[in-house]
């Protein structure tokens, strides 16, 4: 029994690091953090970037799993919070919206000439029917 549940939280930590790895590698795909290196003229501290990133990542993995209490709350760790993730979704969606302009270079290229609102259609239904479904069951709730 006991090997039974190490291996499960062996596996089950596996795959939620992959998840994580995969979602900051598309974050770095798409521009977020060179366009924020950029804007800010920091390059000459990469390394900080990259340390920050990985504790950001790991403390956010472990605050949802373990559901730590935040004992400062109040009103200003809530506008720090609510301002930085702001700033956040701001330059990941003109990351995308960037990579979005591609998709018209990636038409031409593949020779996609007829289909194309069909692929973004199947896309977004796609998106839909999973969230309709992650929300039907009450996936998200704790």
């Amino acid at each position: 029994m006991l090997l039974k549940m190490i291996f499960l939280a062996f596996l089950g930590l596996s795959a939620g690091g992959i998840i994580a790895a995969g979602i900051f590698a598309f974050l770095a795909i798409i521009g977020v953090f060179p366009r924020l290196i950029g804007k800010t003229k920091t390059r000459n501290h990469i390394l900080l970037y990259e340390t920050l990133i990985i504790l950001g990542g790991t403390a956010g993995n472990a605050a949802d799993i373990f559901k730590f209490p935040i004992p400062l709350g109040g009103t200003p760790l809530l506008v720090v919070f609510g301002l930085s993730c702001g700033i956040f979704v701001g330059c990941l969606i003109m990351s995308l919206a960037e990579t979005v302009k591609t998709l018209p270079v990636i038409t031409r290229r593949i020779h996609l000439a007829v289909g194309f609102q069909y692929l973004i259609l199947g896309i977004a239904a796609g998106k839909l029917f999973g969230a309709l479904i992650y929300f039907s069951r009450q996936m998200g709730a704790s």
